[in-house]
C-alpha cells in the first residue's frame, strides 16, 4: 500500500516537472526569432501567392507595416499540414491560391491605427460599403491580437486548373460583412444549402470544397470568415511573433 502511494505521489511530481517545462519553454520563445518557420512556397511549391498585405490592394489601401516581401510564412507544422492539403486539393482539380499566412505583430498595429482614423476611407466601397469605419474595431473586425501572428493560420482559397480562375466563392476575400461568414447560405457543419438571393448553391458548394479539405488535414475554420483557417493543434498558441515577412533562407 505504502509503495503504491509513493508511486502515485513520484508521478504527480514528475507529471508537474513535465508540465513546469513546456510552459517554461513556452514562455522562453523569442517572438523575433524565424527559426521556426518555413517559407510557405518551400513545403507547397505549387500554391499560388497573391499577398495582399504587401500590395495595396486591401482594406487599408497600402503596403502593410512589416511585409518586406511578396511571400508567406507559416510554421513548420502548419505548412507540412498545408502540404496534405494542396495534395488533396490537386486530385480534385484545384490549387491553393494564399493571401496571407503569418502576419507579425506590427501590422496588426497597422491595422489598429488605421482603424482609429475614422476619415481614411480609401477602400470602403471595396471592402466594407456597408459598414461605417466607426464599428470596425468595436465590432471585432480588427482587433489587437491576431492568430495569424502566432504563425498557424493562413487565408487562402481555390484555383479551378480547368477554368484557370479563382474558383467562385460568392465573396471577396477580407469582407466585412456577414456575406463572409461560413454559414451564409447555408450550414457549414451539415454541408447543406439554404435557398436565398444572395449566393447560389454552387458558390456555397465551393466554400464548402475548401473548408472539407482544410478540415480533413488538420485545420479549424474561422467563424466570420470562409477564407481563414488555423492549425487546429498549433505549435505556439501564446507566441505572437514580430520578425518581418520575407524569404527564410537555411
Amino acid at each position: 500500500m505504502r509503495k503504491n502511494i509513493l508511486w502515485m505521489l513520484a508521478t504527480i511530481l514528475l507529471c508537474g516537472i513535465i508540465s513546469s517545462c513546456k510552459e517554461k519553454k513556452e514562455q522562453t520563445i523569442d517572438p523575433a526569432d524565424n527559426s521556426l518557420f518555413v517559407t510557405l512556397t518551400d513545403a507547397v511549391p505549387d500554391a499560388i501567392l497573391e499577398i495582399r498585405y504587401f500590395g495595396t490592394y486591401n482594406f487599408v489601401g497600402a503596403r502593410i507595416d512589416g511585409y518586406e516581401e511578396p511571400t508567406a510564412l507559416l510554421t513548420k507544422q502548419a505548412a507540412d499540414s498545408l502540404r496534405a492539403v494542396s495534395d488533396d486539393i490537386k486530385s480534385q482539380g484545384y490549387r491553393l491560391k494564399i493571401y496571407d499566412a503569418y502576419r507579425p505583430q506590427k501590422g496588426v498595429d497597422h491595422f489598429v491605427r488605421w482603424s482609429k482614423d475614422v476619415n481614411d476611407t480609401l477602400m470602403k466601397r471595396y471592402f466594407y460599403p456597408d459598414l461605417d469605419k466607426s464599428v470596425l474595431f468595436p465590432q471585432e473586425y480588427i482587433c489587437e491580437r491576431s492568430g495569424h501572428s502566432r504563425g498557424s493560420t493562413v487565408d487562402l482559397t481555390l484555383f479551378d486548373m480547368a477554368t484557370e480562375k479563382e474558383l467562385d466563392m460568392g465573396g471577396t476575400f477580407d469582407w466585412f460583412g456577414h456575406e463572409s461568414h461560413p454559414d451564409f447560405g447555408g450550414n457549414p457543419e451539415t454541408f447543406e444549402y439554404t435557398p436565398n438571393d444572395s449566393i447560389t448553391e454552387t458558390q456555397f458548394a465551393n466554400r464548402m470544397i475548401l473548408r472539407k479539405a482544410m478540415m480533413r488535414h488538420g485545420f479549424k475554420p474561422f467563424r466570420t470568415e470562409w477564407w481563414h483557417f488555423t492549425l487546429a493543434n498549433e505549435p505556439f498558441p501564446d507566441t505572437y511573433f514580430t520578425f518581418p515577412v520575407k524569404q527564410i533562407k537555411r
